[in-house]
């Protein structure tokens, strides 16, 4: 079965130590809820997964092999939706879908992605005219334009009303459903099953390098 791992992990924002000593194991199917405080270090760690930053220390795994000896394959494995929108405020929604599809591989899933978050009737609305919670569920929409395993989510309800967040527990649902595994920080209310977890609190350090003190 396949599995995603980190063990003795560590991590800097600048030269300062935000978490050590973090491990986890998800399974597949399985979904991991980021918890703790702003400032102890969900974001980083997302980031740490989807292979943008390397750990200051420990290992991050992929069914045993070190994802950071092949970045290229895990960026291949998932889809990372940060918590800024990554939208070209020029190009349509459309338009938008179809850059990330030309991306991600999978051009025909535009239409149905556009569908899930129920963005068809702004379809041809650029970019810049869209509220926050359109332009929320237009990032989202990258999640139903390919079929990959990881999904990392950086507080993804944020700017949703209550039917967005009731279609996007259906999507998380339908993934894992499917094998997939989901790891999301949100400080919103989101119904996820039966999940993981991790309290970013336990791991939580402020610890400045340059000059040894301990906060």
């Amino acid at each position: 079965m396949t599995e995603f791992s980190a063990v003795d992990m560590a991590c800097l924002r600048g030269q300062t130590l935000v978490f050590a000593d973090l491990a986890f194991r998800l399974k597949a199917g399985e979904a991991m809820v980021l918890s703790g405080p702003n400032g102890s270090g969900k974001s980083s760690l997302l980031r740490v997964l989807a292979g943008l930053n390397a750990p200051f220390s420990g290992d991050v795994s992929w069914d045993g092999e070190n994802v950071f000896e092949d970045r290229q394959a895990h960026a291949d494995r998932l889809i990372y939706v940060g918590h800024l929108n990554a939208i070209k405020p020029p190009l349509t929604v459309r338009e938008n879908l179809d850059f990330w599809a030309g991306m991600l591989g999978n051009r025909p899933a535009v239409a149905d992605a556009m569908a899930a978050f129920d963005l068809t009737a702004i379809a041809d609305a650029p970019g810049r005219v869209l509220s926050s919670g359109q332009g929320r569920r237009l990032n989202l929409a990258r999640l139903c334009l390919d079929d990959r395993p990881l999904w990392l989510l950086d507080e993804p309800t944020v700017g949703l009303d209550v039917a967005s967040c009731r279609r996007l527990e259906a999507l998380i649902q339908g993934h894992r459903d499917k094998g997939g595994m989901v790891i999301l920080s949100t400080h919103v209310g989101i119904d996820v099953p039966d999940p993981v977890t991790l309290d970013m609190a336990r791991f939580s350090r402020t610890v400045d390098l340059l000059d040894g003190g301990v906060r």
